[in-house]
């Protein structure tokens, strides 16, 4: 790995895991793992679901919903560009938009069968932390704004400055962003993995010659020692969010795409992938000073993830595990030491679940929202609702005791009743 622009930090790279229940600032939510602390209270819904806060207009795309303070960021589609908005957490009352690149795509959001549907648009969520907003879209364009205004602080355009490579059906990745820097994907030559500054936008480090895939990366500790975990073509890469050092890397195959991020349980990486690839799980071991991956299980063409990225519990995961099924697909429970199945429940299609302390809240590709237990034994579920028109193909976010969902066409908030409202 060539390693260029290296800056020394002597403050930590990450914030890390944060017991925070009031924001969701990332993709993967405040503890990076698709989890958050807490329980849910709201248990037993009437036939039209939990409290409604607010309802709204989010036309076209896949980005999700994060919450930061007082304000809930997304992309939607406008004017036919790509545009970052604002809204009050509270009302859900637009406070600012910024329009960011053209929205031209090449069909990766409408695959032409007659329930999958969801058209085209944005594909990436936002981050926030400190006051900024990070967006990389579909271009591979990686801005910073200011959260309160929407003032554009900084952008670096990776094709443009860095040698980067669009993928087929465009960028869908989410900006990872720690303590000090935000780090991307890129498909450029020695550039591939990258590193920039996130106050002034200056490149920290640049490492790797890989081709990006639609995974976002994840933040892992394994063996004590803090890692970046990248999924591209050519496999699993972890790196050191300092430096770009490589730490370990595992094989694993690509076919068309791979959407769904790496699952870390202590030291065990999950990954999985469509197109007849599968699943398969890796042990990273300590030899030494060095990681090494090996491989523990595979299962070829099964517990295909097509771009839901399952949550885990317990070394369980929990996820919508299907290819093209669509509004057909199940939600399941596999045991991430051996690939076995525990249980499935069909009719969820591929749409995303997240976990609040025990529970799961599972958001059907439809716009069923389904609380079901984290329970390995059975599927139990609790209550279920309709919440949400148009294409459902991003993932919910809970905050303070507030969901926040949103679809091709509207998005909600809905009061689960552990938070106060804000």
């Amino acid at each position: 790995m060539t390693t260029h622009a290296l800056l020394l930090l002597p403050l930590p790279l990450f914030t890390g895991p944060t017991d925070d229940p009031a924001d969701w600032p990332q993709y993967g939510g405040p503890l990076m793992d698709r989890s958050a602390k807490g329980t849910i209270a709201a248990r037993n819904w009437p036939p039209s679901g939990p409290p409604e806060v607010w309802r709204t207009p989010t036309p076209g795309g896949f980005s999700s919903f994060v919450v930061a303070g007082d304000r809930v960021f997304t992309l939607v589609t406008r004017d036919r560009s790509e545009t970052c908005i604002a809204l009050d957490a509270g009302t859900g009352k637009e406070l600012w938009a910024r329009e960011l690149g053209k929205g031209e795509y090449d069909g990766g959001g409408n695959a032409g069968a007659d329930d999958n549907k969801g058209g085209d648009g944005p594909r990436c969520t936002p981050s926030v932390s400190d006051g900024r907003v990070y967006v990389y879209d579909a271009h591979m364009v990686l801005s910073a704004m200011e959260a309160g205004t929407g003032e554009l602080l900084w952008r670096q355009d990776i094709p443009a400055d860095h040698g980067g490579r669009e993928i087929r059906w465009q960028n869908a990745t989410c900006p990872l962003v720690g303590e000090r820097l935000v780090f991307v994907a890129g498909r450029g030559r020695d550039r591939s993995l990258l590193a920039f500054d996130k106050v002034d936008g200056k490149i920290a480090w640049s490492s790797g010659d890989e081709r990006m895939t639609h995974a976002t990366p994840v933040l892992a500790r394994i063996h004590g020692r803090e890692q970046v975990v990248f999924l591209v073509q050519s496999g699993l890469i972890a790196v050191d969010p300092g430096d770009g050092e490589e730490l370990w890397r595992a094989p694993y195959t690509y076919r068309t795409s791979s959407a769904a991020s790496p699952v870390v349980h202590e030291n065990l990486v999950y990954v999985s992938a469509g197109y007849g690839v599968g699943a398969g799980v890796f042990e990273i071991e300590k030899k030494g000073p060095r990681l090494e991956a090996r491989n523990v299980w595979h299962r070829r063409n099964e517990l295909m993830n097509h771009w839901s990225t399952p949550v885990c519990k317990d070394g369980f995961l929990y996820g919508m595990f299907s290819f093209k099924k669509y509004g057909n697909g199940p939600l399941k429970c596999v045991d991430m030491r051996t690939g076995e199945v525990a249980w499935s429940q069909d009719g969820f299609g591929p749409g995303n679940c997240i976990r609040v302390g025990d529970d799961l809240l599972a958001l059907s590709d439809r716009g069923e929202l389904v609380l079901v237990a984290a329970d390995p034994a059975r599927y139990r579920e609790i209550a279920r609702a309709d919440i949400l028109k148009g294409k459902v193909w991003s993932s919910p976010s809970y905050a303070d005791g507030q969901l926040y969902a949103r679809s091709t066409v509207e998005g909600v908030r809905l009061d689960l009743g552990t938070g106060s409202a804000r």
